[in-house]
């Protein structure tokens, strides 16, 4: 028999978190890119937003290192999203290790009210430790998936982006001529 108290429950708190994290170069923004193009698939409205300091490929879009790219709104804080993101069913969160500390109060107020919230990250920054908001919204998340690259030194799952580049500022835009992939053991052990 159908209840329409615990349907409207269910929808009315029925959203969720979920997490893609790893490091550079293991896929999280492709990821993202196909479960936010699935979702429009399924005609849900989707919502994509980026931290307005990461313009490397373009301002207005995101797009993989493989290429693949879809339309987005650069932001400059968390709570902008919240403002933005009012009437959707699915949001997307690229580079969310950029945003500020009020991103997973935000993404659970969004989920609180019914939204599927997609965050995508480095869940460790260059020296291996917890990078910005991702673990505590990784704490909230209903899913976690943790991508892996190749590392670049044996050809092992990399879980660690190793910086080339003399720098010890915990934030340094960049690609490949910046970092590069490397599992536990070639980041530990290799210059």
């Amino acid at each position: 028999m159908f209840n329409e108290d615990i349907f409207k429950r269910k929808t009315e708190f029925g959203g969720s978190i979920e997490v893609v994290c790893g490091s550079m170069f293991s896929g999280k923004t492709e990821e993202l890119i196909r479960r936010l193009k699935r979702a429009r698939i399924a005609k849900l409205k989707v919502e994509i937003f980026s931290p307005k300091a990461d313009i490397r490929f373009t301002e207005n879009a995101l797009v993989s290192h493989n290429a693949n790219s879809i339309p987005c709104t650069p932001v400059e804080s968390a709570s902008a999203i919240l403002l933005l993101g009012s009437d959707v069913d699915v949001i997307g969160i690229d580079e969310a290790q950029f945003f500020d500390d009020e991103l997973p109060a935000v993404c659970n107020a969004l989920a609180n009210k019914g939204t599927r919230v997609i965050v995508a990250g480095l869940d460790m920054d260059f020296k291996g430790e917890p990078f910005g908001p991702i673990p505590t919204i990784m704490a909230m998340a209903e899913s976690v998936t943790k991508l892996h690259a190749v590392c670049v030194k044996c050809g092992n799952p990399a879980l660690y982006s190793f910086r080339l580049v003399p720098d010890d500022s915990r934030i340094l835009l960049g690609e490949k001529e910046s970092y590069e992939p490397r599992c536990r053991i070639c980041y530990n052990l290799l210059p």
